[in-house]
């Protein structure tokens, strides 16, 4: 009886009364259960859909993100790789402590490649920094009737095995490159420097640069820093190379360190 004398909300109360309900996150009305005065009003934009839930593991929301690139050491190359050299540049890393078995892999396998594939297996085995299959790749590259000499391809050779302090092997590749007429570029120049100033040759540093200043092109600041920087615990070689680099880059600066760090007072 009392349920039947309860009087009826009239349209406009109940739109602010189910507005209410939804500010206080009470479960959502949905629009087929509305009443057809107020379902343009209550399917607004502004009100619909809820926010999202919360984070499961705490913390704010986030949507789950993939950006579609495979996992894994080869992510980069499976795009760009075909299968057979995928193949060939496991089966070099299977094979590379046996030279019998090698011998024959690269027989049987790498030799039938293609030139893209051969380049692309270079250009992989450089990225791991497996350097030693990278010059035995090299190696089978230049016997190809299609190779021309590429003073990229050298470059990319020689940092890679710069920066892993196989300086005697990037010195051989160097003196290819330069048999070939081909000059390297300033970042090739750096990173030899550098290998040999971690290899503690600075006198071999030296005479890269040497070199470097017979090059044609034009001289950068790259090469220099690393000499500079490099040569710190060498006093009187630095002062040579930055005797050459205030001529050549008279507004550029340098940082001199307090001499008495190494003892010159």
């Amino acid at each position: 009886m009392a349920a039947a004398s309860r009087p009826l909300l009239g349209p406009r109360r109940l739109h602010l009364h189910l507005l209410l309900l939804r500010s206080s996150r009470v479960l959502p009305i949905p629009p087929s259960s509305c009443s057809s005065s107020t379902h343009g009003l209550l399917t607004r934009p502004s009100v619909w859909p809820p926010p999202p839930p919360p984070y499961p593991g705490g913390g704010e929301w986030r949507r789950a993100f993939h950006d579609g690139r495979p996992r894994g050491p080869l992510w980069r190359s499976k795009k760009l790789i075909g299968k057979e050299a995928l193949f060939a540049i496991q089966g070099l890393k299977r094979f590379k402590g046996d030279e019998e078995r090698l011998a024959e892999f690269v027989r049987r396998h790498v030799a039938r490649l293609l030139k893209a594939d051969k380049l692309a297996v270079l250009g992989e085995l450089e990225r791991q920094e497996e350097v030693d299959l990278a010059v035995k790749m090299f190696r089978i590259i230049q016997k190809e009737d299609w190779y021309k000499p590429d003073v990229f391809m050298y470059k990319d050779l020689i940092v890679a095995l710069a920066k892993c302090k196989k300086m005697d092997e990037a010195m051989v590749i160097w003196g290819n490159m330069r048999d070939e007429n081909l000059f390297p570029d300033a970042q090739t120049y750096a990173e030899v420097i550098r290998g040999f100033l971690r290899y503690g040759s600075p006198s071999d540093a030296m005479n890269i640069y040497e070199e470097m200043k017979k090059s044609p092109d034009p001289p950068e600041e790259l090469p220099f820093r690393v000499l500079l920087k490099g040569l710190l615990p060498h006093p009187l070689l630095r002062n040579r190379v930055k005797q050459d680099f205030e001529e050549l880059f008279p507004e550029r600066h340098i940082y001199d360190p307090p001499e008495e760090i190494f003892g010159l007072r």
